[in-house]
């Protein structure tokens, strides 16, 4: 019976948890998930502007915070551009004209492959744990799955391009969803 008692105790911390976190606790683990030891991914990214929409798939890899490797899939003229990122430095690979390029540090707030990412948003060299508040707008479905809406909004002396950000983290497992 007091095994029982104890497992009963500790089972459900986690859904206890879930509705006590901070926003930013909620951000943190989400982010720890994608800057763990090592991380694989693959993505689909969709530009939408009044004039032109553009889509773009490519797969990443990182180790830690230091390494990380990205490689363009689609669209067919982009396929196989890369970036590599070490530490500090990073460097980006143009099949077309097959040469290795090397982004200068004054070059990281640029637009990354006409997004609205920076470079500086691939090699994460800001955090968006430590560089914005972050603020519980509720909860929303987003597929099949119930997700925390949260606002990132940037702290006054950090170095980031966004002036807003919203994500919706997945409740069962802060696994990112869409921002």
């Amino acid at each position: 019976m007091l095994v029982g008692l104890l497992l009963l105790g500790v089972l459900p911390a986690r859904a206890q948890d879930a509705d006590t976190l901070s926003a930013r606790e909620i951000v943190r683990r989400a982010d720890e998930l994608l800057r763990g030891d090592t991380f694989q991914g693959r993505y689909r990214m969709t530009v939408i502007r009044p004039d032109w929409q553009r889509s773009m798939v490519f797969e990443v890899w990182s180790e830690g915070t230091e390494k990380s490797f990205i490689r363009v899939l689609e669209p067919a003229r982009d396929r196989g551009v890369a970036f590599l990122k070490l530490g500090r430095q990073m460097w980006q690979y143009i099949p077309r004209i097959n040469r290795v390029i090397k982004i200068p540090p004054s070059m990281m707030m640029e637009s990354w492959m006409g997004s609205d990412f920076t470079n500086d948003d691939l090699v994460k060299e800001s955090s968006i744990v430590e560089d914005y508040t972050h603020r519980l707008l509720g909860r929303e479905q987003v597929g099949e799955d119930e997700a925390y809406v949260i606002e990132l909004l940037p702290k006054p002396e950090a170095p980031v391009t966004w002036a807003r950000v919203v994500e919706w983290i997945r409740v069962d497992d802060y696994i990112p969803l869409r921002a």
